[in-house]
């Protein structure tokens, strides 16, 4: 075993049952919860682990357990699982707080590999990421075009919606995103919003 529990909360049985069950083959211990209150209920100070949790359920949204668990001085890595159309929202539970964020549909492997990150570098300086300089010396290598499309990135906007807000084909913003991933050294979107909060303008 692990020796390290993780805690799934969603409000989708099938979810919670199917996310689980591969946890638990890869030698993990599981707790699930069908809500964010469950959670709450059941968990104290002295709960270890790490979280994966849903951004959008009923109640409490994953957004708001990270303020929950601050109120709570529950210190435990938060990892957020969210739909295409929930990405702002899941970068705003990144800004309060979260370590990383996983864009459905996931690839199980990356979400034993996110969970294996989090529980190891929790509370340790590399969850901070590059440091401010490093990100701007990055961010100087971008075109203007580029920049325009990593702002609208971090609100969380689809390829789509940037495309025809800078009047540009779809594909033509998949490349600019991709150009940008590379230049920021960024393998993910949750990379790309810890270094937006390293230096917060990047226009």
């Amino acid at each position: 075993m692990n020796g390290k529990q993780i805690h799934v909360i969603d409000d989708d049985p099938a979810i919670l049952t199917s996310v689980a069950g591969f946890l638990m083959t890869n030698g993990f211990g599981v707790q699930t919860y069908a809500s964010v209150y469950a959670f709450l209920e059941t968990v104290g100070p002295h709960t270890t682990g790490c979280v994966v949790t849903d951004v959008r359920m009923r109640g409490i949204s994953g957004i708001e357990l990270a303020d929950k668990m601050k109120e709570r001085h529950l210190a435990l890595p938060i990892i957020i699982i969210t739909a295409y159309a929930d990405i702002a929202l899941a970068i705003e539970a990144m800004k309060r707080g979260a370590v990383d964020l996983l864009e459905k549909p996931f690839n199980n492997g990356a979400l034993v590999k996110a969970i294996r990150e989090a529980l190891a570098n929790w509370n340790n300086e590399t969850t901070i990421g590059p440091k401010m300089e490093v990100v701007r010396a990055r961010l100087s290598t971008l075109t203007n075009r580029e920049k325009e499309v990593l702002t609208r990135l971090l609100k969380g906007m689809p390829n789509k919606i940037i495309a025809h807000e800078l009047s540009v084909s779809t594909r033509t913003i998949e490349t600019h995103r991709a150009t940008v991933m590379s230049k920021m050294n960024a393998t993910s979107l949750a990379e790309l919003v810890r270094m937006s909060l390293t230096v917060p303008r990047v226009d």
